[in-house]
């Protein structure tokens, strides 16, 4: 069945060619993630990285970019970060949601909104971020900078970023999946391909136990993953029957859909922010002059390098954004008058507060599990790293599974319906 789908792929001349662009785009990609700015000790700035693992979700986001500090070290972080801000923006501020519900042209504007906040917010990252090696005089990875050099590092960063941006889009265009999905699972692969070279190259036949380990977490993770990604609560609805005329409409049975995981990786992207926050200001402050600011910035330091304090912390907050965000794009009460109005009630439930407060009840339990999942999920290579010590260079990273299980199901589901398409053409 699979090599036949592959053949009914390549047989369609469209879809081939589209699929052969998207591939050419992801290759682009990662030839940019490993073109360095000049000026930067890239050995040093591998071992600072290997040194700090918080670090480690921001270099997945930028597909190892930022290990190289290539051109495109940021990836698509701000992107990312200004697409969130204005989705929350959305909920609260009555123009941008009214410009939401314009269609094509108000989604038009809303990302052109989009990239204009990716530009500051990418000079103030780029900054921050060289500003941060330079404070790290133990590694040594960058030297003093002069005011051109600053200017031309920034402008390089910030137009990485809207390159990658562009690319995202021009792969969105071929309607194979979400362009932006695309390069970060791309940047993963990448890094699992880079884990596992590594792990080969230093194969000591005495770790197999603690390798086997590895492959067992690491399956059980997907599966887990694509369970929970796919599961979802559906609540039947009702539809009266209402005659217009001579004719009859409505009496159908259907249901209402509610995903064990409405969030996606949205939590975990706020609560790493979070974070890493308060480490990455305590390191501005670790030399300061003043011993007790300095005393206090190492121990902030020392406190979220402990494994448990962190974990712990990284979980909570991971739970609470969940229910955050669900409140924030779930709208019980819009969804019960939708249903008011088109004739449709829950059976056994009145229609209006009822339903709404049925539903809220329902998502409430189910947002439990989502949250419960994506808590386990973020903190899934801190649980693991005493079971693979053997094997190092590769981690089990709960949130890199989570995205590219859920970036291959949007793209087999993509071309599904691409093939759907051109045979209904046919027909």
């Amino acid at each position: 069945m699979f090599i036949e789908k592959i053949k009914q792929i390549f047989k369609i001349k469209e879809l081939r060619r589209a699929i052969i662009f998207v591939f050419v785009m992801l290759v682009i990609s990662r030839i940019a993630a490993h073109i360095p700015i000049p000026g930067v000790d890239v050995a040093g700035l591998k071992d600072f990285f290997e040194s700090n693992q918080l670090l480690g979700l921001l270099n997945m986001f930028s597909g190892g970019g930022m290990k190289n500090f290539s051109i495109v070290m940021l990836g698509i972080g701000p992107y990312i970060t200004a697409s969130i801000i204005i989705q929350l923006l959305t909920m609260v501020v009555p123009a941008l949601e009214a410009l939401s519900k314009e269609g094509e042209a108000g989604r038009t504007k809303m990302n052109l909104y989009t990239k204009y906040l990716t530009i500051p917010l990418a000079l103030i990252q780029g900054y921050s971020f060289i500003t941060l090696l330079q404070r790290q005089s133990q590694y040594q990875m960058i030297g003093h900078l002069s005011l051109s050099q600053y200017f031309v590092a920034l402008v390089t960063i910030c137009a990485g970023t809207m390159f990658l941006v562009w690319l995202g889009e021009l792969i969105t265009q071929k309607n194979i999946g979400n362009g932006i999905s695309l390069l970060i699972f791309a940047g993963i692969v990448a890094g699992w391909l880079t884990a596992f070279q590594r792990a080969v190259a230093v194969y000591d036949p005495s770790k197999i136990f603690s390798l086997i380990i590895f492959l067992i977490i690491a399956l059980a993770t997907i599966v887990v993953v694509v369970i929970i990604n796919e599961g979802q609560r559906n609540i039947p609805v009702s539809y009266a029957r209402r005659v217009r005329g001579n004719k009859m409409y409505g009496g159908v049975n259907t249901h209402l859909p509610l995903k064990v995981n409405q969030s996606g990786v949205i939590p975990i992207i706020f609560a790493i922010s979070l974070v890493l926050f308060p480490p990455m200001v305590a390191k501005f402050f670790a030399s300061a002059g003043n011993h007790t600011v300095a005393t206090l910035a190492n121990w902030v330091i020392n406190l979220f390098q402990n494994q448990v304090f962190y974990g712990f912390i990284y979980f909570a907050l991971v739970v609470a954004f969940t229910y955050f965000y669900t409140a924030l794009v779930f709208h019980p009460d819009q969804i019960s008058e939708n249903l008011q109005k088109q004739g449709g009630f829950i059976p056994g439930i009145r229609p209006g507060n009822h339903t709404a407060t049925y539903l809220q009840n329902i998502v409430t339990r189910v947002n439990l599990a989502g949250a419960l999942f994506l808590g386990a999920v973020a903190v899934l290579p801190v649980l693991t790293q005493s079971f693979t010590r053997g094997i190092g260079s590769m981690v089990v990273g709960g949130t890199s599974i989570l995205i590219v299980v859920a970036v291959v199901i949007e793209t087999v589901k993509s071309i599904n319906s691409q093939l759907t398409m051109r045979n209904y053409e046919e027909l």
